[in-house]
Order: C-alpha cells, then sequence, then structure tokens
C-alpha cells in the first residue's frame, strides 16, 4: 500500500505532464527555490530581503512549503489534511489579535509541520520532503524544510540577554541557547514563553531563531509549566504510549489530539502588543483560563 507520502508522490511523479493533478503550485514554489541562488547563505532575495538574513532563509521556505502544500491539498490523499486545518481555521480564525490569538506565523507552521494525516500519521512536510528530492529542489530548501519538520512548540523560560539575542531555556532542562526574536519582543527575565525555536538555518548563523510572535506568561513560574507537563505526560502514557523515545517533544509536538495546543493559545488569551500576545493560565486548570 505505502505511507501516505509514497501515494502522493507517484501521483505527482506520474502527472508531471498532464492535468491530472494540479501542480502550478508546485512548479512556482521549486521556480522560487531555484530563482534564490543563494544556497542558503547570504542575504535572501525578493521580498524576503528586508527581514533578518536568518530568519529570512525560514520565511522563503515556510512560503515555498505553502504553494507545495497548496498543489499537494487538492489530491484525494490529502483530504484528512484538509478536514483537520480547515475545521480548526473556521474554529480559531488564525490571523492575529484582536481578531484571534493564533498568529498566521504559529497556525501555518502547526498546520504543515504538526498535522498528521493518513493512516501512516504524516505531515504535509513529510509529503514535501519525500518528493523535493524528485524534482531537484535545492539542498538549502529541502535542508530547511527538515529543520521546520523537526520543530515544535515549547514552554522557554526568558534567562537574560546577549546582546541582540534573547536567552532562552526549556522549562525543566538547563541547556541555555541565545535566540533572535524578528517579532522585536526583549522581553524580561524570568518570564516563560510558548514559541517555536528552529536551530541555526546555516553555518553562518549564530543563534536559534524565534518562529512565532511570542505567546508571553508574566504571573506563572517555570515550576506551574513544569507540574502540567508532568501531569499530561502521565495521561498520555497511561492512556495511549506514543511510539518514541522523546515522549515530552511528541507530547509538544502533537498534543494529546491535534487542537490542544490551538485550544490552549485561544482560551489562554490575556492581551496583546504589536511584538508580543500574553496569555495566562494552565492547560489541564480550566478555572485559569480566562476564555475555557
Amino acid at each position: 500500500m505505502g505511507s501516505v507520502s509514497d501515494k502522493i508522490a507517484r501521483k505527482i511523479l506520474t502527472s508531471r505532464g498532464s492535468k491530472v493533478v494540479d501542480l502550478a503550485g508546485w512548479r512556482e514554489g521549486r521556480k522560487m527555490a531555484l530563482e534564490a541562488g543563494f544556497g542558503g547563505e547570504g542575504p535572501v532575495p525578493g521580498k524576503f530581503a528586508d527581514l533578518e538574513p536568518c530568519h529570512g532563509i525560514y520565511a522563503l521556505a515556510e512560503n515555498i512549503v505553502s504553494l507545495m502544500a497548496e498543489s499537494i491539498s487538492g489530491m484525494r490523499e490529502a483530504k484528512g489534511f484538509v478536514r483537520i486545518v480547515g475545521d480548526a481555521e473556521d474554529e480559531y480564525l488564525p490571523s492575529g489579535p484582536p481578531m484571534s490569538p493564533l498568529t498566521a506565523s504559529y497556525f501555518s507552521m502547526w498546520a504543515f509541520f504538526d498535522v498528521r494525516f493518513g493512516s501512516s500519521r504524516e505531515t504535509m512536510g513529510n509529503c514535501i520532503l519525500r518528493i523535493a528530492p524528485e524534482f531537484d529542489c535545492p539542498s538549502w530548501l529541502i535542508d530547511a524544510i527538515e529543520r521546520m519538520q523537526h520543530s515544535r512548540m515549547g514552554f522557554y523560560v526568558h534567562c537574560g540577554s546577549e546582546g541582540e539575542g534573547v536567552l532562552l531555556r526549556e522549562v525543566g532542562t538547563r541547556e541555555i541557547v541565545s535566540c533572535t526574536v524578528p517579532a522585536g519582543y526583549a522581553g524580561r527575565e524570568g518570564e516563560v514563553w510558548f514559541v517555536r525555536v528552529l536551530p541555526p538555518p546555516n553555518s553562518l548563523c549564530r543563534r536559534h531563531i524565534v518562529f512565532n510572535t511570542p505567546y508571553v506568561f508574566r504571573d506563572w513560574p517555570e515550576q506551574a509549566f513544569v507540574d502540567y507537563l508532568e501531569r499530561e505526560l502521565a495521561r498520555m502514557m497511561a492512556k495511549k504510549p506514543p511510539r518514541t523515545d522523546d515522549p515530552h517533544g511528541h507530547l509538544m509536538k502533537y498534543g494529546p489530539g491535534p487542537n490542544h495546543w490551538n485550544e490552549y493559545v485561544f482560551c489562554a488569551y490575556s492581551d496583546h502588543r504589536h511584538e508580543a500576545i500574553f496569555l495566562t493560565g494552565i492547560p489541564d486548570m480550566r478555572q485559569s483560563l480566562p476564555h475555557a
């Protein structure tokens, strides 16, 4: 039978010269990647040139993924993806405050890299990575998509600053990483952030990238999130232990259900400004969530 990504790859490859599958988005995305012509290093060309260069690489890659996903979404094999993401769009109206606390940068990364569909439980990112080498996509794009696919949201503690970077440490751990925050929020030491931290996209980039506008907690300490994660992991392991050596990473990426983290952000919203969105409350303490 094969995985859903194998089925989609076969259909795309056999449809190259026909109109059975609309490949306009896929071809446009590949064209953008090839025209970039920068090998993933140096200034990002085009409309992303004004962004911080290391962030620009990921922003360009995400834009290309969006175009490629558009072609795949029209296939029967991707109907599970369309249903999950479509229902979430209707429920949470992702755009950004004041319309919705789910920003476009947060929601698109969830949709492309965290939503699993089909019997093989793969993501749109998995499907694109399966097909990209067959279409001679440049290595910088494949590398960027792989890093985005491996990424996930996480709760991080603000540990101060380092030059223009913000020092973040995932709750319950000791490793501190220096991060660029493209949204421009500097924050303050001790805050807990709910963010997706991407690794440096190439050897010229020194810092990690906080890809989404930071979701910031000012009134809950690190221990509250450590305790919550322990409770949620215990529930997950008792119900249906995932086949993984990293249960915590699995929980933060996929949640107990597809919309777990979407619902949390929606219910925990308290305020916002241009460069940050403020949340309050703990996911399994309904009385602590303003919009539960």
